[in-house]
């Protein structure tokens, strides 16, 4: 029921609870105990974890911070490997994600996170299990990133990255009288660094701000089989172009190609959709769409559209970084 899904979620990320989130409160004390951790502690795995995952449903940015992690533990040095549930896809075994494999078969993000990172990753709901997997067909890691872990308990973790964005915390109410699906501490733990997606902190805790940039644009084609971006956002001025984003939050990338100089037609899409069907208007000529739509589109379906990919990158502080250094032993 969209619909209902929806009107519900406006009622999560009002700045104070609404009558209807106190009267969910019942529920959300339920879910809380549902979820609190039980049983073994989390088993050590061998090598360094860090979790990266957070507080509220929905994405906040942790894709293209497993990107950012993955791309500068490599330059410190660390053969990274990444496990991941896979949202969306089809059944919850292991998968071994190479190139080649569809996105049904792996989920959007991590199949986006591979081609950008090219590091070993496997898809599991069991993330332990996809752990020991990795290690079978990608000896060489010595570095695990979790992507979207943090409340899978029975994975270890040395350093956990929780992730916010403009949104906050929302009402600051668990499932499903607000947003959270877990409690938001009054201060962090010992092993938890926090990144604000965000201009400005955006929940009662500290933490750096990552700066969020379109690093360019390129076709489809070229996109997929790993060109690099250019900086050429004037060849795209002055025409009007279809926005495509299938996405949590598609205004922020709308907003991001305007800065750009672009006139654009929104095309807000649900998250994580399935492009099964082309969503835009047969006989459009120029759609640009974000790398986690890119993954589902083949050049081959898109006939004589012109299909451009707007590359994101996140910088991750110097500061932010220097900590997460100083909490790892050396490769």
């Amino acid at each position: 029921m969209p619909g209902l899904g929806a009107w519900l979620q406006n009622h999560w990320w009002r700045p104070r609870p609404s009558l209807l989130a106190h009267a969910l409160r019942p529920l959300a004390a339920l879910y809380g105990h549902l979820s609190t951790p039980r049983g073994a502690p989390a088993e050590p795995l061998g090598l360094p974890v860090i979790v990266v995952g957070n507080l509220v449903v929905g994405g906040a940015g942790k894709t293209p911070t497993v990107i950012a992690l993955a791309q500068w533990l490599r330059a410190e040095g660390w053969t990274p490997g990444i496990v991941s549930r896979g949202y969306g896809r089809r059944g919850d075994g292991l998968v071994v994600v190479d190139p080649a494999t569809p996105v049904a078969h792996c989920g959007d993000e991590p199949k986006l996170i591979h081609l950008r990172t090219r590091a070993p990753l496997v898809v599991g709901a069991d993330r332990v299990a996809a752990v020991r997997r990795l290690r079978d067909v990608a000896p060489r890691v010595n570095l695990l990133l979790s992507d979207d872990g943090l409340q899978h308990h029975r994975l270890h973790r040395d350093v956990q990255v929780i992730v916010f964005d403009e949104r906050g915390a929302g009402n600051g109410l668990l499932l499903p009288a607000g947003p959270l699906r877990t409690a938001l501490p009054e201060a962090l733990p010992s092993n938890t660094l926090l990144l604000y997606n965000a201009d400005a902190p955006t929940a009662p805790l500290p933490g750096a701000l990552v700066q969020r940039r379109l690093a360019g644009v390129l076709p489809l084609a070229d996109w997929a089989a790993g060109a690099r971006p250019r900086n050429d956002w004037a060849a795209l001025q002055g025409r009007v172009i279809v926005a495509a984003a299938g996405i949590a939050a598609p205004p922020r990338f709308f907003s991001m190609l305007r800065a750009q100089g672009l006139s654009i037609a929104e095309l807000p899409l649900p998250d994580h959709h399935d492009y099964a069907r082309l969503p835009w208007p047969d006989g459009t000529h120029e759609v640009i769409v974000t790398e986690k739509d890119a993954v589902k589109l083949d050049a081959a379906r898109i006939g004589g559209t012109q299909v451009w990919v707007a590359t994101l990158d996140f910088v991750l502080p110097e500061a932010f970084l220097a900590d997460l250094r100083s909490r790892l032993p050396r490769p």
